[in-house]
């Protein structure tokens, strides 16, 4: 997609701007932030734009020095390593100019959900919870429980976590849908291939101003912790449970041994969920403009299959198969799958804007 003049010197006029109102020690406060994300937002879209300024200059000049004789000869090879590069510059500027998700940089919540399949869906959900904990450790993020309800024979029949870094909700926002997993069970004598699944949601992490709770909305009741969670677990009334009475959305927490950070944690799930609700009621006419590239968000969306006698994962949005199951699951391999779907996100978007 080849941008217009204009549209560069109206990126490098408003970094420009941005740069000197940024110097000028004038700004202080919501303004000073105001102004510090902008510029972090357009700095790598202007360094871009000046690239491809620079590239579509030196093919005039160079184009002009192909009538002098003696050089013609360097004229061209210049010229010609010019021309090759400029398409991808251009590209990578399209891609940069691309209306962005305000929540892309936000850190996530990570909520797992094993699905049909019993004991072995609550194995795959700790599976998966495995994978994104190493690719997260591998992307320099933090992963930090925030409620779980353990399996008794292992995984979990739900695991809810914050994942804090950098640009956290742009590569996993992609991951939210229903994971399948077909493999013969250890508990199986036969050598069946059984298929369960796990529900995966990753909900970005609001700040406190992105949601207004009024407390005489909630319904808080604490009782005694149950099911697998270590020795404190029956000996005091340390779990609480939130409902958000307005949407009835229910969050447990059950976890610490304090009553306090329980209901803390509790908040901030319920937080990020009410997020999430006012995200998809705002983007209204963008939601079935969602569901046309990489996947709508929808949790009961089948996204992935995991099948371990072939040794591969194919990914049902975009038709990508890589038999590197084993790779992926131990998270060194997830990268590949997450770019190939912020790819595909990118490519049907500019698709979007060229018709």
């Amino acid at each position: 997609m080849r941008i217009p003049a204009e549209r560069l010197d109206q990126i490098a006029h408003r970094f420009a701007e941005l740069e000197a109102r940024m110097a000028s020690g004038t700004l202080e406060g919501d303004a000073f932030v105001q102004a510090s994300r902008d510029y972090a937002e357009l700095e790598p879209v202007a360094k871009i734009a000046a690239e491809v300024k620079r590239a579509r200059e030196e093919i005039v000049s160079l184009t002009e020095m192909l009538g002098d004789p003696e050089m013609k000869a360097m004229a061209e090879e210049e010229l010609a390593a010019i021309k090759a590069r400029l398409p991808d510059l251009e590209h990578q500027l399209a891609i940069a100019m691309l209306p962005r998700d305000a929540a892309d940089s936000r850190s996530a919540m990570l909520e797992i959900r094993a699905g049909t399949g019993g004991d072995e869906a609550a194995l795959f959900a700790g599976d998966l919870y495995r994978m994104y904990e190493r690719f997260a450790t591998e992307q320099g993020w933090r992963v930090e429980p925030v409620s779980m309800n353990a399996s008794e024979v292992g995984g979990f029949k739900e695991i809810v976590a914050n994942v804090t870094g950098a640009g956290v909700f742009a590569k996993l926002k992609f991951e939210s849908g229903v994971h399948r997993v077909q493999r013969v069970p250890v508990t199986e004598s036969g050598g069946r291939i059984h298929t369960s699944a796990a529900t995966v949601a990753v909900l970005p992490e609001p700040n406190e101003v992105d949601v207004q709770i009024d407390p005489g909305d909630l319904k808080i009741d604490v009782y005694r912790a149950s099911g697998a969670g270590g020795q404190h677990v029956n000996t005091t009334d340390s779990a609480v449970r939130i409902t958000h009475l307005p949407t009835n959305t229910v969050v447990t927490c059950q976890d610490g041994r304090s009553q306090h950070k329980n209901r803390e944690k509790a908040m901030q799930v319920l937080r990020a969920r009410l997020y999430e609700a006012q995200r998809e009621a705002t983007q209204g006419a963008e939601a079935e403009a969602r569901k046309a590239m990489v996947g709508s968000g929808d949790r009961s969306e089948r996204i992935r299959t995991y099948n371990f006698p072939q040794g591969r994962v194919t990914d049902h949005r975009i038709g990508l198969t890589l038999h590197k199951l084993e790779e992926i699951l131990a998270g060194t391999g997830l990268g590949e799958l997450v770019d190939a779907l912020i790819s595909e996100d990118e490519a049907k978007r500019l698709a979007a804007l060229a018709e």
